[in-house]
């Protein structure tokens, strides 16, 4: 009998291990192939790029995978717990894979019932990583291998980390998937993982089981459930107590989504800017996958100051051209709530609102109010109405129609029941609106730092939504008369005074067969004026005069240095500003006039750091040696060494800027003086009063700006730099200067200050009305001999004699 057990005894074992020995076999070869999990050692996952404003807030994030890398170290004990409890309470004691889960899985399967998971967190991060989503035996023997070895590398620590950086935990809204626990805690939440509750995080740690199973709004009961679940595994595991379980349990979901895109209000064009600059740099994949730390320049006050001041200009322009119809039509028999809100608005215009017009009467009219969006995206079911009266509309009773402006007689005559437009609500009132239209004249604007090139500010257009072609930085306009400081630059760099005197006469000029015969903006000619009053009134024949004794070459020269081009042809009419140009390469030019000559880089960026944190771009590059000392011993404050380039004289950039002080104080910009403090600047206007500039500064500060329509038309009669482009600098200004101390431009050393009559330019006698301060460098100074362009043919030199003097005195002006 003994006998025959140990036959058995040995049959069985010689099977056991054959069947060992098969199943080593069959586990050797599916693993033969097995991929390196050596790889997470170096893992770097796709990780979203963030950009940030000058103070720090929030701009706009890009990524493909919506993640935010976080150390485990930097992961709350309590977001752990969450996830320990919903998806592997033994991982810190298991050795990679869960024995009794196996088990489990394995008898359902036999029974005929669903493959189940049964994955530890171990085998989660091989599953992720280093295999495929297929859901078959052979997976999972490979998944329970690689497990082992996992955990044989590497600590338990680093694989959790390696968790909860990977998983996908879903999305609130399409296009906005979020991946890693950071990413989720704002997606969801709008925290950071630092602030989620025990609530908060249970949720988070439902979702890997199925995030659309779980969605806050779609599936709401569900997704209770599932948190609760979790909230009681915490409790049940020793993490929280039950006191604070039943808390939790009792709190709603909570779930306060965060918005893709942009989320620093007003930076749309500057943050498009941006990207483009990094995908210029770097490439498409370290956009939205490197996980880049961008730290732009952007003054968000000064934007929203920025903003409002340009479209303000701009609705103030497009009012006096009348109203030209609602947005678009709707039924209005039924639910006029659905169908205006399914009409698309300007989401960056928050101040409008659209409505549609429900009845119309003399006295106003009665608008129903574009219903919200609920936190699950679906319409508000509530309705709203509102007035508006024919006072709040009356611009609007000069409405278009066939292209021509017709006086309406009552708001009924304008709009009528089913059209759609654009609202206000009217300060103080409660259900009382005003009339708005998007306006079809467009514009650009810039502020910039003239020290750094930093740019503070950018306005690309009324409504980024409407149109994201961005005016300020990609719209080649003429630049006009703001382009004369230029050329006057140039005279004053060769010889010339602001003091000389040049004829503002006719001038014909002929080039290859063909006249060409400027004129000024009034058509009138002041006779011989100095330089000082040929930039304050805009003289177009003097200054046509002055680059054609000097030669276009200097002018050109001169244009592309301060990099308002890089190419002018040489042509007398581009003296006038007839060569395309951006606001972007005009402020930055005036800026060099500004800061006394030196060259400046403009900038959106002021700092770019890799994932790591390490600097791989700095836009400032001066020097400072003292800084970097360890310890104050005495020794001098350190300062920093600007080394950038010299592309003006010094003393040549006061003269220009002490000129254009004048356009400000007396010439064509003299709107600008109201604001009372020292400021230099030049107006703009193109042919046909196409495009309206105004370019201007204070000592630390430089904007620029021009209105104009895309497709380039006339402006109307009368619409100049001064009159259009100034105003909205002057608004701008009067808001960034507020609380500021005044500051005076910072005269040369060795400059002289010799009083002069303006008109004339000759050394002013004592108590001499129209007298005035003007710089002028060593050397050089007011005289009763020198030269006037077009005296004596086109140039020549003589005695101004009283007679001429008093010409001279009592020439017309004319104001551009």
């Amino acid at each position: 009998m003994l006998r025959l057990i140990g036959y058995f005894f040995g049959i069985g074992v010689m099977l056991a291990l054959l069947a060992a020995a098969g199943v080593a076999v069959y586990v050797g070869h599916l693993t033969q192939d097995l991929p390196d999990y050596e790889v997470l050692a170096s893992y770097e996952p796709p990780v979203t790029t963030r950009v940030h404003a000058a103070d720090g807030s929030l701009m706009a994030e890009f990524a493909r995978q919506r993640r935010l890398y976080l150390p485990i170290q930097a992961v709350p004990d309590r977001v752990k717990a969450a996830f320990l409890s919903a998806e592997d309470k033994n991982f810190y004691t298991h050795p990679g894979v869960d024995a009794e889960g196996i088990v489990r899985a394995a008898l359902l399967l036999a029974k005929g019932g669903p493959m189940q998971g049964a994955s530890t967190i171990t085998q989660q991060v091989a599953k992720n990583f280093l295999l495929t989503n297929e859901r078959s035996i052979e997976r999972k023997i490979k998944e329970a291998v690689l497990s082992f070895r996992i955990e044989q590398a590497y600590s338990k620590d680093r694989i959790l980390e390696l968790y909860l950086n990977e998983i996908y935990l879903g999305f609130v809204y399409p296009g906005q998937g979020a991946y890693g626990i950071a990413a989720a805690a704002l997606t969801y939440f709008d925290k950071s993982v630092n602030e989620l509750t025990v609530s908060e995080a249970a949720y988070l740690a439902a979702l890997p089981k199925g995030p659309t199973n779980y969605h806050p709004f779609r599936n709401t009961e569900r997704a209770l459930e599932r948190r609760n679940w979790v909230i009681g595994q915490m409790v049940e595991n020793g993490y929280v107590t039950k006191e604070e379980g039943d808390k939790a349990r009792a709190e709603p979901l909570g779930v306060s989504p965060r918005r893709n895109g942009n989320y620093l209000f007003a930076g749309e064009y500057f943050t498009e800017d941006v990207r483009r600059e990094l995908i210029a740099r770097y490439g498409q994949d370290a956009l939205y996958e490197g996980g880049l730390s961008v730290r732009t320049t952007l003054d968000p006050k000064l934007q929203l100051m920025a903003r409002k001041a340009l479209q303000d200009g701009l609705i103030k322009y497009d009012r006096l051209r009348g109203y030209r119809g609602p947005k678009s039509q709707v039924d209005v028999s039924g639910d006029w709530g659905a169908a205006v809100g399914e009409v698309k608005g300007l989401s960056d215009v928050p101040e409008w609102r659209l409505a549609v017009v429900l009845e119309g009467s003399k006295s106003g009219l009665e608008i129903g109010l574009q219903p919200g969006r609920v936190a699950s995206g679906a319409l508000d079911e509530k309705r709203e109405t509102g007035t508006i009266s024919a006072e709040d509309m009356s611009w609007a009773m000069r409405h278009v129609v066939d292209g021509k402006r017709v006086k309406a007689k009552s708001p009924a005559d304008v709009l009528k029941p089913g059209d759609v437009v654009f609202v206000e609500k009217k300060e103080g009132s409660t259900g009382a609106y005003e009339l708005r239209q998007p306006p079809e004249v467009e514009g650009g604007m810039i502020a910039m730092d003239p020290h750094t090139g930093r740019v503070l500010a950018m306005v690309g257009g009324f409504s980024y939504a409407e149109s994201q072609f961005n005016r300020a930085t990609q719209a080649m306009r003429q630049p006009g008369s703001s382009f004369k400081p230029i050329v006057y630059s140039a005279a004053l760099d060769n010889g010339y005074t602001p003091a000389s005197v040049i004829m503002d006469g006719p001038i014909t000029i002929t080039s290859g067969g063909q006249t060409w015969s400027p004129k000024n903006y009034d058509g009138k000619a002041a006779g011989p004026s100095t330089l000082r009053n040929g930039i304050e009134r805009s003289r177009n024949l003097m200054t046509v005069r002055l680059a054609n004794d000097m030669g276009m070459k200097i002018v050109a020269e001169y244009a592309e240095r301060f990099g308002v081009y890089d190419h002018l042809a040489q042509y007398l009419p581009m003296a006038l500003g007839s060569g395309e140009t951006t606001v972007m390469r005009m402020v930055s030019a005036y800026s060099i006039m500004a800061n006394g000559g030196r060259q400046i880089k403009p900038s959106l960026i002021d700092r770019i750091q890799d994932r790591y944190g390490k600097t791989v771009f700095k836009h400032d590059e001066r020097g400072c040696e003292g800084c970097v000392a360890k310890e104050w011993t005495g020794q001098p404050e350190p300062e920093l060494i600007d080394n950038s380039e010299q592309v003006l004289d010094p003393m040549t950039a006061y003269q220009i800027t002490s000129m254009m002080e004048g356009v400000v104080q007396r010439g064509t910009a003299v709107t600008v003086s109201e604001l009372g403090r020292p400021i230099a600047g030049k107006t703009g206007t193109t042919n046909d009063e196409k495009d309206a500039w105004f370019v201007g500064y204070t000592p630390n500060l430089v904007v620029g700006l021009y209105l104009g329509y895309d497709k380039p038309r006339n402006l109307g009669k009368g619409a100049t730099g001064g009159g259009l482009a100034a105003p909205v600098f002057k608004a701008f200004m009067g808001e960034a200067l507020e609380d500021t101390p005044v500051v005076d431009f910072k005269v040369p050393e060795g400059m002289k200050l010799i009083a002069i009559n303006r008109k004339t330019g000759m050394r002013a006698n004592e108590g001499e009305a129209g007298t005035i301060i003007e710089a002028f460098k060593p050397g050089t100074g007011p005289a009763d001999s020198y030269w006037v362009i077009g005296m004596e043919g086109e140039s020549g030199v003589g005695e101004i004699s009283s007679e001429a003097r008093k010409a001279v005195t009592e020439s017309p002006g004319g104001l551009y």
